[in-house]
């Protein structure tokens, strides 16, 4: 089963779990490059 987590409070992050295993996980600050990027991960 496919579990997509998302946070928006604090730093924006998205994890995306198959399985109980991390497939994939990114914060927003990586890509917006804004240190403690706060709001809905793109």
């Amino acid at each position: 089963m496919y579990i997509l987590g998302l946070t928006t409070m604090g730093d924006s992050a998205a994890t995306l779990i198959n399985d109980g295993e991390i497939i994939a996980a990114a914060e927003e600050e990586r890509f917006s490059r804004k240190k403690h990027h706060i709001g809905f991960p793109y």
